[in-house]
């Protein structure tokens, strides 16, 4: 069995975190959504490593341990990271690129310009962009966050960290009491002022106008596409699916049911059989 890898790379003069398992092709690469990190594709990582396929997820510019996005627009720069890394790692080989959320975006977008990559797949995971985003809201709303956002007075770390995970909870998970401590603790790790989560809001609401502004023109995709869904997703209902459907016919659409916001962890093993004979 082949143990997950964190080590440090540099990216599109990023440097940044991966997650990677050894094995055999096609490759797949792993991006994740807004406010989030590679930590959310561990467990996917394990069990693609326990059946000897390779693959990577890493901490996009801004999120987790990566450096920050440098001013101006948000997805040209996460477009070049992405093509960036697909093209060095991949290295001319035939390569799967699946994303989740603001990750399944940027992986749209990358099937519409794969430059030199060897692109056999897509798998955007509820992927923003079809509809306006609202994906920062529960975060948002959160009467916990709402209270920490508001006080007059220094905020210990450790009431940050847990008015995040309590948001990550009811965002990502269909049954919140489901969640898997190590991802959760990954998300809150990454913040812990106020100053760090306004800042988290504060890059929701520089990405909802790019996102809502025909962030790609699915037409142009040649490649196949496997779209992923959670019934029972509480941010972008699979009702948007059709946008897609009607956009590129030959899109096929998988709806994951007990799966929430996140089906790589809530219905972890349902997606690796989805993805092991996608692009092969």
């Amino acid at each position: 069995m082949t143990s997950v890898v964190e080590h440090r790379i540099e990216i599109a003069g990023h440097a940044t975190r991966a997650l990677e398992v050894d094995g055999g092709g096609p490759g797949i690469v792993l991006l994740h959504g807004w406010g989030d990190s590679a930590d959310t594709w561990r467990p996917l990582l394990a069990q693609l490593g326990a059946r000897g396929r390779r693959a990577i997820a890493v901490d996009l510019p801004g999120f987790g341990e990566a450096t920050r996005l440098h001013d101006g627009a948000v997805l040209p720069q996460l477009d070049a990271f992405a093509l960036d890394l697909v093209e060095s790692w991949a290295d001319k080989e035939p390569v799967v690129v699946a994303g989740t959320s603001l990750g399944g975006c940027i992986a749209l977008r990358l099937a519409e310009h794969p430059g030199n990559v060897r692109l056999v797949g897509v798998v955007p995971v509820s992927p923003d962009g079809l509809e306006l985003p609202s994906w920062f809201d529960p975060i948002e709303e959160d009467p916990i966050v709402r209270k920490l956002l508001s006080i007059p007075v220094p905020v210990p770390g450790i009431l940050v960290r847990r008015a995040r995970s309590s948001a990550y909870r009811q965002l990502s998970y269909n049954h919140p009491s489901d969640t898997q401590r190590h991802v959760v603790d990954a998300f809150s790790r990454d913040g812990e002022t106020r100053a760090d989560l306004a800042m988290l809001l504060g890059s929701g609401r520089r990405l909802a106008p790019e996102l809502s502004n025909a962030p790609f023109d699915l037409v142009g995709i040649r490649c196949p596409v496997l779209l992923v869904w959670g019934a029972h997703d509480r941010t972008l209902p699979h009702t948007d699916a059709r946008i897609a459907l009607d956009s590129l016919p030959t899109t096929h659409v998988e709806l994951i049911e007990g799966a929430g916001r996140h089906p790589q962890l809530d219905a972890t093993s349902r997606l690796l059989e989805l993805l092991l004979p996608f692009g092969t």
